[in-house]
């Protein structure tokens, strides 16, 4: 017998706002320009998840930056992002109204995110949200970062319920992979991927564009 969903938990970029296109481009940017990868549009779409020195070290091996160059990279990644993107902030069409909702049906909420906090903080002191989540888990929280578990186990521990309690929202294959292996269903918003890139996950509830496609009373 299925347990009552008592948890939401959101991933971030792509999920909560339509931001992904300004990621891609900025690390395009910085992975072409700055530091001559020669990647296309598409594989460096490939490589848009987990921490960002994790990204690095995926397309130049191990050993080639020191942390404190990766660590420079990724704030100027995001400082770049954020210049082009902070005019167009706002909300995927629905959320705030689902939020409201979810408040008011006593759902606990929390963000899961392979973000950095200073990008976190962008979303959510830009937006107003923070009233909304009881637990962050940013890429400074967790050793490993999606598709390993660890994000969303931690950010389940810490609103108090259990795994299979919660939802999650996600809109990239390997933050699906990630709630899977915590024991979660999901939420897929079509923003960056489309539906056939999801076909080796069976914990998905439904795939949207936006939350205005959501009955939360289908979910809880």
């Amino acid at each position: 017998m299925a347990l009552p969903t008592k948890a939401f938990l959101f991933d971030l970029n792509g999920t909560m706002i339509d931001d992904m296109q300004f990621h891609c481009k900025a690390w395009f940017n910085i992975l072409n320009d700055d530091l001559s990868a020669n990647l296309s549009w598409e594989q460096v779409k490939e490589q848009m998840y987990g921490k960002n020195t994790e990204l690095l070290i995926r397309v130049f091996g191990k050993d080639h930056f020191t942390q404190e160059e990766m660590d420079r990279l990724s704030v100027e990644k995001e400082k770049r992002y954020q210049a082009e993107y902070r005019p167009l902030l706002q909300l995927i069409d629905g959320l705030d109204e689902f939020l409201i909702e979810a408040k008011e049906a006593g759902i606990k909420m929390g963000i899961g995110s392979a973000a950095i906090p200073f990008n976190i903080n962008f979303v959510l002191d830009g937006l107003n949200l923070h009233h909304y989540f009881t637990s962050i888990v940013s890429a400074d929280d967790v050793i490993d970062s999606k598709p390993d578990p660890e994000t969303y186990v931690k950010g389940a521990a810490e609103l108090g319920v259990l795994p299979e309690e919660c939802i999650v929202f996600e809109d990239a294959p390997k933050g699906v992979e990630a709630a899977l292996r915590a024991g979660m269903k999901v939420v897929v918003l079509t923003t960056m991927h489309e539906a056939h890139e999801f076909s080796a996950y069976h914990n998905i509830i439904c795939f949207i564009k936006d939350y205005k496609e959501l009955n939360l009373s289908n979910l809880i």
